[in-house]
């Protein structure tokens, strides 16, 4: 279905191309039609050919080997992003379910935090990047990209995981009670089983906000190495060769999509041995 799916993004892209307007149009006085020329939307074949074009003139190096080693390098960023959006997103979820008053404290400063727009804040955070030194570690610039990965992808890991922990009966947590279990073994034996089925969905959603959080920090801060930088690069030769733009767009969805088949292999482990309704 994945394979269809991109078939009729190609087969309405290219039917959009044949015969809508070169230089754009109204639809109900509304001027929303986008422009067909090539300048703008290049034929879905000239894209993928120019990926086996060479990067320069008189070099072996393809598009093809520059974009992937952009991929492989914001891929990493995201990981590591997505690790410490975890970590962060179910700690704060223990410590809301565990405290009350907590949480009716510093919930709403969560939901508060995803209305930040990240460009303005990722100039904050790549400043720390060679000058933040806590003790001998000294913050590297890629760490600034990972941690507005981890901003982004923590807040629906964090949600997820909270309505999870709150999910089992008040019939099964006073059995708990009834063994005088103390409050972490009722958390690691009842609470997070019951929480899987939310956990997941979560982390999907984590999993792309890390990658948006990371290629938008590498767009913003212009950190060399991913594929954010990629773009930045490859758009300013819009006008004289926009098929190369939209290599370093494929790069950024093959990001996303390793993330997701990362997330979808996590999913097949943790679902395994629960009935296919059981979902968030």
């Amino acid at each position: 279905m994945f394979i269809v799916a991109i078939g009729l993004v190609v087969a309405m892209w290219e039917a959009y191309k044949a015969v809508g307007p070169a230089r754009g149009g109204d639809l109900l006085g509304f001027k929303i039609l986008p422009r067909t020329n090539d300048q703008v939307m290049p034929h879905v074949w000239n894209m993928v050919k120019r990926l086996s074009d060479p990067v320069q003139r008189g070099t072996d190096q393809t598009i093809a080997s520059v974009v992937l080693s952009g991929v492989w390098y914001s891929f990493r960023l995201a990981l590591v992003g997505f690790a410490f959006g975890i970590t962060c997103g179910m700690g704060i979820a223990v410590l809301l379910t565990r405290f009350k008053l907590i949480e009716r404290a510093v919930l709403p400063y969560l939901v508060v935090s995803q209305t930040v727009p990240l460009i303005a804040l990722a100039p904050l955070v790549a400043g720390w990047g060679g000058k933040l030194q806590v003790g001998g570690f000294v913050w590297p610039r890629w760490m600034s990209a990972a941690v507005l990965g981890a901003f982004l992808a923590f807040f629906p890991v964090a949600v997820g995981t909270l309505r999870g922990l709150k999910s089992p009966s008040a019939s099964s947590l006073e059995l708990m009670d009834s063994f005088a279990s103390p409050w972490h073994r009722t958390l690691f034996t009842l609470r997070f089983p019951a929480a899987v089925p939310y956990i997941v969905p979560s982390l999907k959603l984590g999993a792309s906000a890390a990658v948006v959080g990371v290629v938008v920090a590498e767009i913003s801060t212009g950190l060399r190495g991913g594929i954010g930088r990629l773009i930045i690069e490859y758009a300013r030769q819009a006008t004289s060769d926009p098929t190369k733009v939209y290599t370093g767009i494929f790069g950024a969805a093959l990001v996303g999509l390793g993330m997701a088949a990362l997330v979808a292999a996590s999913d097949l482990a943790l679902m395994r041995h629960r009935p296919k309704g059981d979902a968030a």
